[in-house]
């Protein structure tokens, strides 16, 4: 007879996809153990197994999870654009902030996605590489709509991968709490997609 789950069975597994994303952040996840995972979620490896199968099975289900959840801000944002009637560059700078958002409750989850996507099995591995690739699709469509004059078919790639290199990276100095905010750092980057990045003229030599 199958196991009955607990009423909180899902909400366990949320904490324990929490604690494991921080312990792989901190630790890196080759060398992270279930028994580690364990200590750090403050209960025993056989109860941990009740959970989860595989510390392989934790990391595909947060990256699973968390890809679903940026696959979600790309049509809550659309839908959202829509409904309020923004334009397509409100859309797009929108976006930017909700990813940024995003990024920043995520924090320890998107270090996994960066780092610890190749240690998935290969269909896993294809699972959310594809579900990236979907997000990085979307996100491009918008860049172009918001910038039909600028960008093109031709460049529309390499444009889109520019702006995630300003955004993909913020974990590594952009801390919650810290100086500059997420939200302050979003405009920051609004604004030099709108404007460019303008460098003063040098002085004029009199005569």
């Amino acid at each position: 007879m199958a196991r009955t789950k607990a009423p909180d069975f899902e909400a366990q597994r949320e904490r324990i996809l929490e604690l494991a994303a921080a312990a792989f952040a901190a630790s890196s996840y080759p060398s992270t153990s279930m028994s580690d995972l364990a200590a750090a979620c403050g209960t025993s490896k056989a109860r941990l197994y009740h959970y989860y199968e595989s510390k392989e099975a934790i990391l595909f289900d947060l990256l699973d999870r968390y890809t679903q959840r940026l696959t979600a801000v790309v049509t809550r944002v659309e839908a959202e654009g829509e409904r309020l009637g923004r334009t397509a560059r409100e859309r797009f700078a929108d976006l930017l902030r909700a990813f940024l958002a995003e990024y920043e409750n995520s924090q320890t989850r998107h270090i996994a996605l960066i780092n610890d996507v190749k240690f998935l099995a290969e269909e896993q591995r294809d699972r959310i590489l594809q579900r990236e690739r979907d997000v990085v699709a979307a996100f491009g469509r918008q860049l172009r709509l918001a910038y039909p004059e600028r960008v093109t078919a031709e460049n529309q790639t390499p444009l889109t991968m520019t702006v995630f290199g300003m955004i993909n990276w913020t974990f590594t100095w952009l801390k919650p709490g810290g100086r500059l905010s997420y939200a302050a750092f979003a405009e920051m980057v609004v604004g030099l997609i709108e404007g460019g990045l303008v460098v003063p003229s040098p002085p004029t030599s009199l005569p």
